[in-house]
């Protein structure tokens, strides 16, 4: 999860597309994922609960994760948050985002200035991440 947080702040959309089940990779694109991040400057990743599946049988062993988190972003000087919680399936030994189910808070959202950064800087939004703003 925090990889995938990791390639959208760095435009890495090509590491996006291969972090997806082959399943969901077949039907995207480097440019699909780019074109929907755009604008987007991603500052925080806060990881809320994760749960872990194991399903075992004679040939066949899947594990899966759930992850819920909430990611923060600035877009036309404005923030942001997407709440989600993700599916990962473990294919080949790797985990890979399956699909996701997007929280009713997703959106824009009023930080206070004097408030704690939601990047876990311990430091005032004014004086942290409110700068990135652009």
């Amino acid at each position: 999860m925090r990889s995938r947080f990791t390639a959208y702040a760095l435009n890495k959309f090509d590491y996006v597309l291969n972090t997806y089940t082959e399943e969901k990779r077949n039907n995207l694109s480097v440019n699909e994922l780019a074109d929907s991040a755009t604008g987007a400057t991603w500052f925080a990743l806060v990881i809320n609960k994760s749960s872990q599946l194991q399903l075992e049988s004679e040939r066949l062993t899947l594990t899966q994760d759930t992850v819920e988190f909430t990611a923060y972003y600035f877009e036309n000087k404005h923030v942001y948050q997407l709440h989600e919680t993700s599916n990962f399936v473990k294919e080949d030994g790797l985990w890979r985002y399956h699909d996701g189910l997007l929280h009713d808070d997703c959106g824009k959202v009023k930080l206070g200035r004097n408030l704690p950064c939601p990047c876990g800087s311990n430091r005032k939004f004014k004086q942290c991440c409110a700068s990135k703003a652009r």
